[in-house]
């Protein structure tokens, strides 16, 4: 990767269609639209749709209804990250080849025996990797492909990663405190979360990523992949999370809070997005 001219602006909305959207998606999208649109930018539209097992195609004609029942459009093309595994296997490469990762075969199970996870009700549950259980340097040679083993971006213990963030301010976290060795290839062969974005983003020249504020710790790993990639990163705007009356972060699970069903009940776009915006912590 190389790097490349943050402007004009170019944002994106990037759904997972693996369950219903809810009111947190209609809140954070229709910030994502706004600010483009305000912008006088692009949006782009990114169907993150490459977990086979759990992403399904009537979840993801459901999202695209969903958005433009709420009036938000998209320029150009829709993306599939499942029609592009190129250019994952591409940057896993280059990765492996400057030694930022390395192959670990570990179970999270036997991780999470060892170290609890984040607070389970952020979306960024993984537990921090220990570092007695790295390979020898030099282990991922033997690799002509990610699979059959989980792949780990090596973190640098006690670096302090700061997070300028267009709502949140400056966020810092740690490295080896806040996050250990995080997943960028799952042993199943599919690219994790933080790396596939990265990897997108990129790819797609998007300068400013809107997202909920509970992927902030997730944006201090990806800075450190856009380091090691030598690429310049988006700017960031974590928006507040919708939370249910007991004040937990929505999740797909809530059916009875999903777009589909308050639009059943016969609820406005407009009033959608205003319960969302009532219910934002």
């Amino acid at each position: 990767m190389s790097t490349h001219n943050p402007h004009p602006y170019r944002g994106r909305l990037a759904p997972t269609p693996t369950g219903e959207l809810h009111l947190g998606h209609a809140r954070t999208f229709y910030q994502a639209w706004k600010r483009a649109r305000e912008a006088n930018g692009k949006l782009l539209l990114r169907m993150e749709d490459l977990d086979t097992q759990r992403c399904k195609p009537e979840y993801a004609t459901q999202v695209l209804e969903d958005l433009q029942w709420l009036g938000l459009d998209w320029d150009g093309e829709i993306e599939y990250q499942s029609q592009t595994p190129s250019r994952f296997l591409e940057t896993w490469r280059q990765l492996k080849d400057d030694g930022y990762i390395y192959p670990c075969t570990r179970s999270r199970k036997e991780i999470r025996a060892l170290r609890p996870p984040y607070d389970p009700d952020e979306q960024d549950t993984e537990a921090i990797f220990p570092i007695e259980w790295r390979p020898e340097p030099g282990a991922e040679k033997a690799f002509d492909s990610p699979e059959g083993v989980t792949w780990r971006f090596r973190v640098s213990e006690g670096e302090v990663i700061r997070v300028s963030d267009v709502r949140k301010g400056e966020v810092s976290y740690t490295a080896g405190v806040d996050f250990g060795d995080f997943s960028i290839w799952r042993r199943d062969n599919i690219p994790a979360y933080d790396f596939s974005v990265v990897v997108d983003d990129f790819h797609q020249k998007i300068t400013e990523v809107v997202r909920g504020e509970d992927l902030l710790r997730s944006t201090a790993r990806q800075l450190l992949l856009y380091r090691a990639l030598n690429a310049n990163p988006p700017t960031w705007c974590h928006e507040p999370l919708v939370r249910d009356k007991e004040g937990h972060r929505l999740a797909k699970r809530f059916h009875s809070l999903s777009i589909r069903e308050l639009r059943e009940r016969g609820e406005p776009p407009a009033g959608v997005l205003e319960l969302a915006e009532a219910n934002s912590i």
